[in-house]
C-alpha cells in the first residue's frame, strides 16, 4: 500500500512529513522484538486500507534514535500524529480502539473547513468535561503520585500540605489536551488549576493563595482517610473488602468468600482494594486486621475467610450477616 511506509532514517522521516502536507501522518515508533508493536502494525495496516488519504509510517525507535529523542519517545509502541509537518497528537501504548478514534477524528483534510470546525467543537466539549470532572482539577505533567516536572511537583506538594482534595490529569498522556487547553484557557503554561470549572492559575498564583490563606477557602478540603474508611465500611449493611469484585474475584481467598456469601442469599456489597492503595493499606490499621478479605456487618468487623468458615460450620453465618447476633 502506497500510504503504508517505513522510515529508516531521519531524512526519510522528514521527507514523509514534507511530502504529505495537509494530510494526516501517523508515525508508529516501534521495536521489532515487541509483540505489542507487531499487533499494532496489523491494526495500522487495516487502517491504511480504510483511510487512503492518511499516511502511516513505521519507524524503529532505537534505529532512528535522533527522531525518538527529539519527540521524547521513552517506550514502544508510541504513535505520533502530524499535520503540515507539526505534531498534533500523541498516543502511548497498544490501545487499538483509541488509535482508530484518533485517526478518524484527525484524518480530516485541510479543505474540509466544516469538519475542522466540528473537530474544534468536539475538543472544546471534551476540555470542558475534563475541567469539570472534579471540584478541583489540576492539569499537570505526570500524576499526583509521580509528578514529572518541578512546577508540577511543587503545586502537588502545596495542595497536599493544605489538605486540598483534588483530581489531576496528565497532559503528557494526551497531546491534544495539552495544546488545546492552552488556547481554551488562554493560559500558555502548565500546571493549570481549576476550581468548579473556573481557571485559578498556575503555581505562582496557588503559592500566593496559600500564603494569604485564600487557598483553603477556595478549594474543597480533603476528607481524612479514617472518615473515608468509615464511610466505605457503612456503605452497605454487609460490606466485603476483597481483591476484585462480585463478578470477578482476583485471589483464591476472595473467591471462596464470595461463594460462602452467595450461598446464604444475603445481599452484600464489595470494594476492590486493588483499585485503591490508600484504602488497602489504611484499612489494615483502621481495623487492626492485617489480611484480606475483610467482612463488615453494620459497620463492625466480622473477620476474614477462616472466621466465615467457622460461622458456616456452626450454622451462625446467616444470622450474623443479618445482624441478629
Amino acid at each position: 500500500m502506497a500510504n503504508l511506509v517505513e522510515a529508516t532514517s531521519e531524512q526519510e522521516f522528514e521527507d514523509v512529513l514534507a511530502k504529505d502536507g495537509k494530510c494526516l501522518v501517523v508515525v508508529h515508533f516501534q521495536a521489532s522484538w515487541s509483540e505489542q508493536c507487531v499487533q499494532m502494525n496489523d491494526v495500522m495496516a487495516e487502517l491504511a486500507k480504510e483511510n487512503t488519504h492518511t499516511t502511516f509510517v513505521k519507524l524503529e525507535a532505537e534505529a532512528v534514535a535522533e527522531v525518538s529523542e527529539k519527540y521524547e519517545i521513552t517506550s514502544v509502541p508510541t504513535f505520533l500524529f502530524f499535520k503540515r509537518g507539526e505534531k498534533v497528537d500523541r498516543l502511548d501504548g497498544a490501545h487499538a480502539p483509541e488509535l482508530v478514534k484518533k485517526v478518524q477524528r484527525l484524518g480530516v483534510t485541510g479543505s474540509l473547513s466544516g469538519g475542522a470546525e466540528s473537530t474544534k467543537t468536539d475538543l472544546n466539549q471534551r476540555l470542558k468535561k475534563l475541567i469539570n470532572a472534579a471540584p478541583c482539577m489540576l492539569f499537570m505533567k505526570g500524576s499526583s503520585q509521580e509528578p514529572r516536572c518541578g512546577f508540577s511537583r511543587q503545586i502537588v506538594a502545596l495542595l497536599k500540605e493544605h489538605n486540598i482534595q483534588f483530581s489531576s490529569f496528565d497532559i503528557l498522556s494526551d497531546e491534544e489536551v495539552r495544546q488545546g487547553l492552552k488556547t481554551y484557557a488562554n493560559w500558555p503554561t502548565y500546571p493549570q488549576m481549576y476550581v468548579n470549572g473556573e481557571l485559578i492559575g498556575g503555581l505562582d498564583i496557588v503559592k500566593e493563595m496559600a500564603e494569604s490563606g485564600e487557598l483553603e477557602n477556595t478549594c474543597p478540603k480533603a476528607v481524612t482517610l479514617d472518615h473515608r474508611l468509615k464511610t466505605l465500611i457503612n456503605r452497605s449493611p454487609v460490606m466485603l473488602f476483597m481483591k476484585g469484585n462480585k463478578e470477578e474475584a482476583k485471589c483464591g481467598f476472595s473467591r471462596q468468600t464470595l461463594n460462602l456469601l452467595n450461598d446464604t442469599g444475603v445481599d452484600y456489597d464489595t470494594f476492590d482494594i486493588l483499585q485503591d492503595e490508600d484504602v488497602r493499606q489504611g484499612l489494615k490499621t483502621y481495623s487492626n486486621w492485617p489480611t484480606y478479605p475483610q467482612l463488615y456487618v453494620n459497620g463492625e468487623l466480622i473477620g476474614g475467610l477462616d472466621i466465615l468458615k467457622e460461622l458456616q460450620e456452626s450454622g451462625g453465618l446467616v444470622s450474623t450477616l443479618k445482624g441478629e447476633i
